[in-house]
């Protein structure tokens, strides 16, 4: 069954095939998780056997595995990746997440594509071409608002459902649209390796070389936070609400999970008319605090119009929970005024001249109404940490070392009806999702010796779910008279119907369809297409050419852009963050007219890369050219290959 109009997912990450079942139980309807390779998270690689045992933990659950297979593929990858593709449908995977147009040009199983966030779809006009192409979710770009967003959903096919970023990261560049570190390193984003040079610290320079910002990572932008914007997000047509975090551990995962889980939960309260897109509800043994995750302080981004405080300038770490200031200062501790309670081992971190500075406290202990913190370095050796400093928690231990422990159950509700019949009886159990199965106990029919309590037991035995992933919501009994039944045959017949019942559950998940591809075949927006396609190998080439595009240049990743081009292209713009905007002058007496978009400079040590601002969509474009011994070097590819002195014959 695919994800239906009225359903809401809550689509959770997952490094490693543990996390993701701590996912699933900590109340995810689908997660996302790399396979053993072509994954886009060059450290996040799952063998295959791995995620055929999450695929069998999560479907019990009526919960999804869709695996990434979203960087752009050489054209000797094709077949080692169409290969994958059909071990991994073999494995009960659900869906593939992908960027690459050549893989749907290849010979694959059935299963279910995503169209990744790296295919860039912000436009009307792209979602509707790939929601007419074959693919069966479409991952919207961060950047959008909710009039857009609903624009698209208005325009694109209703089967195909709408997925959105919630929670996590953000790349400052449109997904997919971000060359720089190929062209500095050699190690390509659209192929799962990137460098993070967005994170980097850098010099700001106007048009006439003076500076505006200095040494500030002024690439790098807050953490993505839609909890407010969940309701508005339903309405404009989102049903699957994705949080960022292949490479986020186990915590991260459980809290951030369970926090969704929540508030979705609360909506489909309000509204009777909308459901979960899996089965049973989570229970946690703590309270869900995003803020307790790493995250580099958190901004809705563009989904409520351009905000003025998305950059996370100053650090791009996590600074923490703010506790307090520090009141004293020796020479082995300091004592901070915090109404928080502190924990041996707790990070602590400060700002000082721009830099984030933390310690790890050794110990802490409460005199009166203020901690005195013993840290595990030196404190001449700690520069910034002064009377007068706000201090933050970045590391909470006992935080953590609760979520290490087992931390959440997920239970389907069951309703479980025992009946007599002429050779014995007979349990029916019903999920909450209406799925049913019935077991039969043939046997001689005794009458209990003590038949006032005989019904109480039967209840009891009927509802000892504790070994299955069930929790008895009504039991109802049918019978002439109380009869007596050993525990050992209620117990049976209760197995062999929740047994029943599991497989009948299975048989109803089916397997979410691959939709097929429009007829006649849809046209592309666009006639031609430059680099920023990412158009990799010929079964691409051959795609894009099926669908009316007429000229197509390579990748970047191909190496035949030897000259200055865009290597970042974002909506996040510097001219606005310093109120620079030729826009936000509009309107103030004796500047009209005087504001210009000019050229600016990013420096960081000898490089070097120019800022162009293109004001009409709002954008900047980050301007540089790929280094002599990358350009010179062979294109990338993660298989061996044979190269030859001359063509082969």
């Amino acid at each position: 069954m695919s994800l239906l109009r009225h359903q809401l997912e809550l689509l959770a990450p997952a490094k490693t095939a543990e996390i993701g079942r701590e996912a699933v139980l900590h109340g995810a309807d689908a997660v996302y998780i790399g396979g053993p390779s072509f994954g886009a998270r060059a450290s996040a690689d799952n063998p295959v056997s791995e995620i055929s045992g999450l695929v069998e933990f999560a479907h019990r659950y009526g919960s999804r595995i869709f695996v990434t297979l979203n960087t752009i593929l050489h054209d000797a990858e094709l077949e080692p990746a169409r290969k994958l593709i059909h071990e991994l449908y073999d494995a009960g995977v659900d869906a593939l997440i992908v960027q690459d147009m050549g893989l749907l040009e290849l010979d694959l199983p059935p299963i279910a594509l995503h169209a990744s966030t790296q295919c860039d779809i912000r436009t009307v006009e792209k979602a509707k071409f790939l929601g007419e192409v074959g693919f069966s979710q479409l991952v919207l770009a961060r950047e959008l608002t909710l009039n857009e967003i609903a624009a698209i959903r208005a325009a694109v096919n209703p089967a195909v459902p709408l997925e959105f970023f919630v929670h996590g990261a953000l790349c400052v560049a449109f997904s997919g649209q971000c060359y720089i570190s190929h062209a500095h390193t050699g190690r390509s984003a659209n192929r799962g390796d990137c460098s993070q040079a967005c994170r980097l610290p850098y010099t700001l320079e106007d048009s006439k070389g003076r500076v505006v910002a200095f040494d500030k990572h002024l690439l790098s932008v807050k953490d993505n936070d839609q909890s407010a914007n969940l309701r508005a997000l339903v309405d404009a047509g989102v049903q699957s609400f994705k949080i960022e975090g292949r490479y986020k551990d186990m915590s991260y995962v459980k809290n951030i999970t369970a926090h969704y889980r929540e508030l979705l939960d609360g909506i489909l309260e309000e509204r009777p008319e909308l459901a979960a897109a899996s089965h049973g509800k989570s229970t946690f043994t703590f309270t869900p605090e995003p803020d307790k995750s790493f995250n580099r302080s958190s901004t809705d981004y563009f989904v409520q119009g351009r905000k003025e405080d998305i950059g996370a300038f100053d650090a791009p770490s996590h600074g923490g929970e703010v506790l307090g200031t520090v009141s004293k200062v020796s020479a082995d501790w300091f004592e901070l005024e915090s109404a928080a309670p502190l924990a041996n081992s707790d990070g602590l971190s400060w700002l000082y001249k721009r830099r984030l500075q933390g310690v790890q406290a050794d110990t802490v202990k409460q005199i009166g109404n203020v901690w005195r913190v013993t840290p595990n370095q030196k404190i001449s050796e700690l520069p910034g940490l002064v009377v007068g400093a706000e201090i933050s928690r970045n590391r909470d231990h006992a935080w953590e070392q609760a979520l290490l422990k087992k931390s959440a159950e997920r239970r389907i509700a069951l309703d479980l009806h025992f009946s007599e019949t002429p050779e014995g009886f007979a349990l029916r159990v019903v999920d909450e999702s209406g799925s049913e199965a019935t077991a039969q106990l043939t046997c001689d029919k005794q009458p209990a010796q003590h038949p006032e309590k005989s019904e109480a037991s039967l209840r009891e035995h009927l509802a000892k779910l504790g070994a299955t992933i069930f929790a008895a919501r009504e039991i109802s009994v049918a019978w002439q008279q109380p009869w007596f039944l050993p525990a050992s045959a209620l117990n049976a017949l209760r197995r062999e119907a929740i047994e029943a019942l599991e497989a009948t559950r299975l048989k109803a998940l089916g397997r979410p369809p691959r939709y097929a591809a429009s007829e006649p075949a849809a046209q592309y927006p666009d006639e031609s297409l430059s680099y920023l396609a990412n158009v990799y190998n010929d079964a691409a080439r051959r795609f894009y050419s099926k669908h009316g595009v007429k000229l197509i240049e390579a990748a970047y990743e191909a190496h035949e852009e030897d000259g200055e081009v865009s290597l970042m292209i974002t909506k996040h713009c510097l001219r606005f963050s310093f109120n620079l905007c030729p826009k936000q002058a509009k309107g103030v007496t004796g500047v009209q007219g005087q504001v210009r978009a000019e050229p600016m400079t990013l420096i960081n040590g000898k490089e070097k890369l120019t800022l162009r601002f293109d004001c009409k969509p709002c954008e900047m474009h980050v301007i540089g050219k790929m280094k002599s011994h990358i350009l010179k070097s062979p294109p990338p590819v993660s298989v061996p290959l044979t190269f030859h002195t001359k063509r082969p014959a």
